[in-house]
Protein backbone atom coordinates (compact mmCIF):
# COMPACT_ATOMS: atom_id res chain seq x y z
CA UNK A 1 0.00 0.00 0.00
CA UNK A 2 2.82 2.42 0.76
CA UNK A 3 4.20 1.91 -2.74
CA UNK A 4 0.83 2.70 -4.31
CA UNK A 5 0.47 5.80 -2.16
CA UNK A 6 3.62 7.16 -3.82
CA UNK A 7 1.99 7.01 -7.26
CA UNK A 8 -0.78 9.07 -8.85
CA UNK A 9 -4.20 7.48 -8.51
CA UNK A 10 -4.42 7.05 -12.28
CA UNK A 11 -1.38 4.72 -12.25
CA UNK A 12 -2.28 2.76 -9.14
CA UNK A 13 -4.36 0.01 -10.82
CA UNK A 14 -1.56 -0.85 -13.28
CA UNK A 15 1.11 -0.65 -10.58
CA UNK A 16 -1.02 -2.84 -8.31
CA UNK A 17 -1.14 -5.46 -11.05
CA UNK A 18 2.66 -5.45 -11.35
CA UNK A 19 3.02 -5.68 -7.57
CA UNK A 20 0.63 -8.63 -7.62
CA UNK A 21 2.85 -10.30 -10.23
CA UNK A 22 5.80 -9.83 -7.88
CA UNK A 23 3.89 -11.23 -4.90
CA UNK A 24 2.42 -14.20 -6.76
CA UNK A 25 5.44 -15.21 -8.87
CA UNK A 26 5.95 -18.96 -9.15
CA UNK A 27 9.72 -18.77 -8.69
CA UNK A 28 12.28 -16.42 -7.24
CA UNK A 29 13.50 -15.81 -10.80
CA UNK A 30 10.03 -14.73 -11.94
CA UNK A 31 9.73 -12.60 -8.82
CA UNK A 32 13.03 -10.87 -9.59
CA UNK A 33 11.94 -10.22 -13.20
CA UNK A 34 8.65 -8.68 -12.09
CA UNK A 35 10.42 -6.66 -9.41
CA UNK A 36 12.94 -5.34 -11.94
CA UNK A 37 10.13 -4.51 -14.37
CA UNK A 38 8.43 -2.39 -11.72
CA UNK A 39 11.70 -0.55 -11.10
CA UNK A 40 12.35 -0.01 -14.80
CA UNK A 41 8.78 1.19 -15.39
CA UNK A 42 8.47 3.64 -12.49
CA UNK A 43 11.97 4.66 -11.35
CA UNK A 44 12.48 7.71 -13.58
CA UNK A 45 9.20 9.46 -12.76
CA UNK A 46 8.35 7.98 -9.34
CA UNK A 47 11.58 7.32 -7.44
CA UNK A 48 9.80 7.39 -4.06
CA UNK A 49 7.58 4.46 -5.06
CA UNK A 50 10.59 2.48 -6.28
CA UNK A 51 12.60 3.27 -3.16
CA UNK A 52 9.68 2.21 -0.99
CA UNK A 53 9.59 -1.16 -2.74
CA UNK A 54 13.36 -1.62 -2.91
CA UNK A 55 13.93 -1.02 0.78
CA UNK A 56 11.92 -4.15 1.59
CA UNK A 57 13.13 -6.32 -1.29
CA UNK A 58 14.88 -8.95 0.85
CA UNK A 59 11.96 -9.23 3.24
CA UNK A 60 9.46 -9.51 0.39
CA UNK A 61 11.41 -12.39 -1.13
CA UNK A 62 12.29 -14.18 2.11
CA UNK A 63 9.48 -16.72 1.73
CA UNK A 64 11.43 -18.32 -1.14
CA UNK A 65 13.83 -19.61 1.53
CA UNK A 66 11.04 -21.93 2.73
CA UNK A 67 9.82 -25.07 0.93
CA UNK A 68 7.57 -24.26 -2.04
CA UNK A 69 4.56 -26.02 -0.49
CA UNK A 70 4.49 -23.30 2.21
CA UNK A 71 4.71 -20.26 -0.06
CA UNK A 72 0.98 -19.70 -0.50
CA UNK A 73 0.38 -19.88 3.25
CA UNK A 74 3.19 -17.43 3.91
CA UNK A 75 1.88 -15.08 1.22
CA UNK A 76 -1.61 -15.19 2.76
CA UNK A 77 -0.31 -14.40 6.22
CA UNK A 78 1.89 -11.62 4.87
CA UNK A 79 -0.89 -10.04 2.88
CA UNK A 80 -3.27 -10.23 5.82
CA UNK A 81 -0.85 -8.36 8.06
CA UNK A 82 -0.36 -5.66 5.41
CA UNK A 83 -3.98 -4.72 4.96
Amino acid sequence: MNVLNCLPKSLQPKAKQVLHEIWQADTREDDEKAFDLFIKTYEAKYPKAVLCLQKDREELMAFYDFPAQHWQSIRSVGRGSMG
